[in-house]
Formats: C-alpha cells, structure tokens, sequence
C-alpha cells in the first residue's frame, strides 16, 4: 500500500519478468516516470522558466529488467482474485 487508497499489485510473474499493476482513484493523477518528466517540462515551459537539465538515468537493478506497459490510454489494471 502506498497511502490508503494506492495499491501497488503483483499483475504476472514469467520467468524474470514481473508485471505491475496500480489501483488508485481516478483522482490521483499516475504516470511512468518519463510521462511525468514531459509534463513538468511543458509546465515549466508554459510558465516561463528555464528548461532544467534532464536527470542522469540509472541503469536497472538486474541486468535486463523490463518495464511493462500496463496500461492504455489512462486505463488502469485491476486484480482479479
């Protein structure tokens, strides 16, 4: 859980993939990280300010770690049980 109302969910396991799922209210705004990095520069140039310096990207934790796409669209996964 992150906070009361944000899960974060285990959606598949296959051999060294892991597909993750976030349930939250539609009110919480949920992007990748690279989703979130245009928005603050287009506000940012939208506001005038200088445009900051892209942050140095880290290589994964495992070597070969995937990020899956889970959603489309704004749509969010939901757990099946």
């Amino acid at each position: 859980m992150i906070g009361d109302d944000v899960r974060i969910v285990v959606v598949a396991v296959d051999r060294d993939t892991v597909k993750l799922g976030i349930e939250a209210p539609r009110t919480i705004p949920v992007h990748r990280s690279e989703v979130y990095e245009e928005i603050q520069r287009t506000n940012r140039a939208a506001a005038g300010e200088p445009a900051a310096e892209p942050a140095e990207r880290t290589k994964p934790a495992a070597e070969g770690a995937k990020v899956a796409d889970l959603g489309s669209k704004g749509r969010r996964p939901s757990a099946k049980s």
